[in-house]
């Protein structure tokens, strides 16, 4: 099974980029992230043999999950605070497989509740998946993270000191996922520096190889020795017009 990850930064901007990539790469399901608005074309998607699950929000955050074959959907939020109105949270069942897509909050300026919010978002992230495990479901659990895991995942650790994505307190929160037994999938084949899912539009990032690596994939222990790989697609961000993010993929033998 084929699944991919990409933050596409407005499906609006972005259709015909992400229409393209599915032709050409033919996953069984991508599970993308920022589309920046109510409406969402899922006609546009049928028409290429794609059926699909979206969460939605005026101008920003929704999450959406292409799939080829049925999928059967489990919740539309994360639990565990129902005020929260922000579309960042979908989970399906895909051929007994739970599947989550995640947009989990940037978390800036630190110095505002911003950074709350993205704690507490994690404290309830957590709690879900502990619940998952607690009820041995087997899950795969992607997305664009926010978080930037180590040193090895940015181009100048130093300029990334104290921000949202790589601070002690965020560091605290990965970290307390991974002790639920979960697995990087990316880092348990790749060991190397220099990998990135992001490159900034500004101060040429992308031309200079400035990225981070802020896209995950996270396994529970029934799948990990289910993966055959975990690869970075650079190619989509170096298209006109092309998100600042790119496709993360992920096979497993299911």
């Amino acid at each position: 099974m084929k699944i991919a990850i990409w933050n596409v930064n407005s499906i609006k901007a972005r259709l015909e980029h992400v229409k393209h990539w599915l032709e050409e790469n033919q996953p069984d399901l991508l599970m993308i992230q920022e589309l920046k608005g109510l409406e969402f074309p899922t006609a546009e998607f049928e028409s290429i043999g794609y059926q699909s699950n979206a969460v939605t929000q005026k101008a920003y955050n929704g999450v959406a999950i292409f799939s080829k074959q049925k999928q059967e959907l489990i919740l539309d939020h994360l639990p565990h605070d129902e005020t929260d109105e922000q579309a960042r949270y979908l989970e399906i069942d895909y051929k007994g497989t739970r599947i989550i897509n995640i947009y989990l909050p940037n978390g800036n300026p630190v110095d505002s509740d911003k950074y709350t919010y993205k704690l507490n978002w994690m404290d309830r992230l957590y709690t879900h998946l502990k619940e998952l495990r607690k009820a041995n479901v087997p899950f795969v659990i992607g997305g664009d993270f926010n978080v930037i895991p180590e040193d090895k995942d940015c181009h100048d650790p130093k300029a990334w000191r104290g921000d949202a994505l790589f601070r002690s307190e965020t560091h605290l929160k990965w970290q307390a996922l991974l002790n639920l037994g979960l697995y990087d999938s990316f880092r348990i084949q790749n060991q190397n520096a220099g990998e990135y899912s992001f490159w900034d539009y500004q101060a040429g990032a992308w031309q200079k190889d400035n990225g981070i690596r802020i896209d995950h994939f996270l396994l529970s222990p029934p799948l990990v020795d289910k993966l055959i790989s975990c690869q970075i697609d650079k190619d989509p961000r170096g298209k006109e017009k092309a998100s600042d993010h790119t496709p993360v993929i992920l096979e497993l033998n299911l």
